[in-house]
Order: C-alpha cells, then structure tokens, then sequence
C-alpha cells in the first residue's frame, strides 16, 4: 500500500479504470462493451487486492458510474472509488465543459446516486476547461468536501500554473496527469511539482492506451470499430505506431527475465518507479485483462531494466 499524498488515505498501487467499459456511443469511446465482461473485472479486480476504481460521470455518459455501482455492490470493505467532475453531456450525447458551482454540485449528485454513495472518496476536476472557470470550480469542491458530501478533492489534467491558482483557495489533495512511455511529458515539469508539494499522483494510461501491452498488432489496429477514439489518434497511425510496438517487444524482453511477466505488466512498474507517483489507473474491460496487469503491483525493475527502456527512448524519441 501507498499513501495517497496527505489525503491519509492508503492505496494499492494499481487501481482499476473503468474508460473503456462506459461502452460506444459517444466521442471517446472504446466502442461497444459488455457489461456482464465489466462486472467480471470489477470483481475480479477486487479479489486480486486492488483498493481503488477510477471512474468518471462522461465515461459512457453515466454508464460507467453505473456498471461500478453493480460491480462492488455487497462487498465489505468497498473498494475507495473515485470520479470526476467538469464534462458534461446533452440528449445527444455531445460533450461540453462545465466549471459554474451549479453545474459541479449537479453533477457531484448526480454521481453519488449512479454510484450509489453518500459520501465519494475522491472527486477531481477533469480537465481546467473552461480555464477562466477553474477557481470557481476548485472553490465549490473545497465547499462540497467541508460539507462532507465528498472526502477529497483533487485534479486532473492540470499544469503546475493552474495548480498553484487552484492551491490558492484550497490544497490540492491530487493530481491525475497521463504519463507513459508513450506520454511522459508530465515528468519535466508536474509530477517534480507534485512530489515536492506532496500532492499524490494517480497517472492515467500508463499502457499507452493499449499500445505497450503486447496484444496491439497493426491489424487490430485497422479493426478496431469505427467508435473507437483511438482510431482518430496519431500515435495509433504510423510512423509512431512502429515506434510504440517496439518499444512493447523490448518490454516483453524484460519482462521475460522477471518470470514470464507482460509488456503490460512491465509499462505499469516503469510509471510506479517514479517517485513521484503512488499508483497507476489501469482499463480493463474483462477479468482477464485484470490478471494479465495486477502483478504489476509487485513488479520492481532493476536498474538494468532502466536503462535499457531508456537507451530505446534516446534512440526512438
């Protein structure tokens, strides 16, 4: 277990995300999902000792707030869950933001009924959109957690300027940035920032979306249905697709010299090595999906295994 920054609370290292299974329909979708497979995973996610689910109000625009209330019901302890606020949603499912107080204490109800709680965890801003906007939205979570109605606030998406006007009105408990081999942008400047402010650290994606598991083939790529988000990204579109599925073969090798351990497995212990960095949020959309990455959490690279990713990163930037 490890301690979230100063929240107090006490979280395994991986956590279960639950993007993928709010199903098709809507912008960034995964395309169709069942859920009887997402209620697998749930469970089986619970049984492995994973402490945490992160889930959001626009993941299947409401869907998945929903699917996780199925997934933990009856189980003692509950799992700490997690949600977002600032995206919300029409009868047509298209997608705009919100930070107004009005339209967060909505959406922070809202939540607690799909997810079937009093009180949430954790509830985090999910992007600083609209940016003028992001005070008046901090200052209502902070307004919400002093009522109880929530535990701990946090952010997610946030640059280091944007974290220092929001810390002006109240602390900012955490912070959810993406961060990969894929995407590692956040370790120049924000998780620094997070780690000498002890502010904890959730990172999101740290697959690369699929990319570093070792399953993903340009030929599932061209498959994938056409409500799939991840049709639309470059880094699933050559040249940088060759790029990624090689870096997942030197992944797999060091996983062979752990035991037969994943790319997948090894991709979540790179983010993990980050001292800045409690635990890493990872989709599953089946039970299998879950046993294929939980070892994750008992994954040490050495110094070697390091190394030799980095040595690919200088040569494929």
């Amino acid at each position: 277990m490890r301690e979230l920054g100063q929240t107090g609370l006490a979280i395994t290292p991986v956590g279960l995300g639950t993007w993928a299974i709010g199903g098709g329909g809507w912008a960034f979708g995964w395309g169709p999902q069942d859920d009887e497979r997402s209620l697998k995973a749930i469970r089986r996610a619970c049984e492995l000792g994973i402490s945490w689910i992160d889930t959001a109000p626009v993941y299947g625009t409401g869907h998945a707030e929903e699917v996780v209330r199925r997934g933990v019901a009856g189980l003692d302890p509950l799992p700490n869950i997690f949600t977002k606020v600032a995206l919300r949603w029409k009868a047509d499912r298209r997608i705009t933001p919100s930070l107004k107080a009005d339209s967060i204490r909505e959406e922070v109800k809202a939540s607690r009924q799909r997810l079937g709680l009093d009180t949430i965890d954790l509830v985090q801003v999910h992007w600083p959109d609209p940016e003028p906007d992001i005070e008046e939205g901090w200052r209502t979570l902070a307004e919400l957690k002093d009522q109880g109605v929530v535990r701990h606030i946090g952010v997610s998406n946030f640059d280091v300027a944007q974290m220092e006007r929001v810390a002006a009105i109240a602390p900012v408990e955490t912070l959810q940035p993406p961060y990969s081999l894929v995407n590692s942008g956040a370790e120049t400047e924000i998780l620094p920032y997070a780690r000498a402010h002890r502010i904890g650290v959730i990172v999101y994606s740290p697959m690369g979306c699929g990319l570093l598991t070792g399953t993903i083939s340009a030929e599932r790529v061209a498959r994938m249905p056409s409500d799939d988000w991840r049709c639309r990204d470059p880094e699933f579109q050559e040249p940088r697709l060759s790029r990624h599925l090689a870096l997942a073969h030197v992944l797999a090798d060091i996983g062979k010299r752990h035991g037969g351990r994943s790319a997948a497995e090894v991709a979540i212990a790179w983010t993990l090595a980050n001292p800045a960095v409690t635990g890493a949020i990872v989709g599953a959309r089946s039970p299998e999906q879950v046993e294929g990455f939980a070892g994750a959490m008992s994954l040490h690279l050495t110094a070697e295994d390091l190394q030799q990713i980095q040595t690919f990163r200088t040569e494929h930037p």
